[in-house]
């Protein structure tokens, strides 16, 4: 039997040869007592650091950062509604709040601007929505300006609004599954929806129309249309979202009439601030019964709509509704943290002594502003609170700043 030719603590090299490891062993004592006093020194440095921070804080401190873990909350995204209309208002009265503005023949001809008040009389007076009557055949209006190809004002509107709402290949608006030739357009101003009116917030109320188009008060018992987002899914079209009107109530709760076959009045387009109302089923229900006049001449048909809103019940109730990504900045004050201000009325005399001895040991200020800055000491935002916020060394404050964009 061979003997091991090898003792422990023994190795080769790359020659072959033995080497003995005993003196390639690390001084395991010492190094670790090297480290030891190494962490020591770091820790004690950490520690002075903090102190010495703290006595400052005693005296008056600027910036302060923000610990992203728990100070800072970003991209929060917040679905905010309001009333559509001037002054945030969610419901346009037809018999007061609906007047129409100076515009030519050939203008009125295609369509009619509704501010909520007067223009003529009031200059705070802001345009809320227009109203436009369609044909795809052009009827009910005349060709005034000598186009060719029978391009009457209602045949320029019907395919105006047919180019911005339908697929490419459909020519015609489809209500309840049949195309229709004539339309109704009530168009918001774009100011007024934001980024889209929202849905199951918008009620038309629709009253019987007199037999002429003018826009007198008509009379008789009031037609609410609403969408139908309460009841299906929307659809998404080439104009993004797409719900039906149809008769209902959202006042005093979302109600649609006759759920399980709804009767159908229309097409609302949020995204877009329009709503597209068959003209055969305004003429043919009972109420409002808008009596379109398709005959070759320039009949203002658009105006039967707004006489129908103008009556008493008449009215439109809409909301907005818009996506706000927001951050919000926790600002927590310690009790020994900004209890000194930086403004002259602080201090007195050429030497910046305090203006009051009793401010050494309990300065009293108060917070009226906070700044948000970044790395470079750069002022970026400025929050205001809504009252002077008292700060003491006996006192704590914890400020919450909400940044929307």
């Amino acid at each position: 039997m061979a003997r091991n030719p090898f003792r422990p603590g023994q190795t080769r090299d790359t020659q072959g040869n033995r080497v003995s490891s005993r003196f390639n062993r690390p001084r395991s004592n010492a190094a670790a007592g090297q480290v030891e006093a190494l962490a020591r020194q770091i820790a004690d440095d950490i520690l002075r650091q903090r102190e010495a921070a703290r006595r400052r804080a005693q005296f008056g401190k600027v910036y302060q950062e923000f610990d992203p873990a728990d100070d800072v909350i970003k991209n929060n995204v917040e679905t905010v509604t309001r009333g559509m209309f001037s002054g945030n208002d969610g419901t346009l009265v037809g018999a007061s709040e609906m007047f129409t503005s100076s515009l030519t023949a050939a203008q009125q001809s295609y369509f009619y601007d509704i501010y909520h008040k007067d223009p003529e009389s009031d200059t705070t007076a802001v345009e809320q929505f227009s109203i436009a009557y369609g044909h795809f055949h052009g009827s009910g209006s005349l060709d005034t300006t000598g186009n060719l190809n029978d391009d009457t004002p209602s045949r320029a509107i019907y395919k105006q609004y047919a180019q911005l709402l339908l697929p490419p290949n459909d020519k015609k608006f489809t209500f309840n599954g049949v195309d229709r030739d004539s339309i109704y357009v009530v168009n918001f101003n774009r100011a007024r929806i934001r980024e889209k009116i929202d849905p199951g917030n918008i009620e038309f109320t629709f009253i019987k129309t007199p037999s002429a188009t003018t826009t007198a008060a008509a009379g008789g018992v009031p037609t609410k249309i609403i969408d139908d987002s309460s009841l299906n899914a929307n659809s998404i079209g080439e104009a993004g979202l797409v719900y039906n009107l149809v008769s209902g109530s959202i006042s005093p709760t979302t109600t649609i009439h006759n759920p399980s076959s709804p009767t159908h009045f229309g097409l609302l387009f949020p995204q877009h601030g329009i709503a597209v109302f068959d003209g055969v089923a305004l003429d043919t229900s009972a109420q409002p019964n808008f009596q379109t006049d398709n005959s070759a001449a320039q009949n203002y048909n658009h105006l039967r709509l707004l006489s129908s809103l103008k009556g008493t019940g008449g009215q439109i109730q809409a909301r907005s509704s818009e996506q706000v990504k927001s951050s919000y900045f926790f600002c927590r004050l310690k009790n020994a943290e900004y209890n000194y201000s930086n403004n002259p009325s602080f201090v007195t005399g050429s030497l910046g002594q305090l203006t009051y001895n009793t401010f050494i040991q309990d300065p009293q200020v108060y917070i009226t502003t906070v700044g948000l800055y970044n790395d470079r000491k750069e002022l970026l935002a400025v929050a205001k609170l809504s009252q002077p916020l008292l700060k003491s060394f006996t006192r704590e404050a914890l400020i919450k700043i909400k940044l929307d964009f």
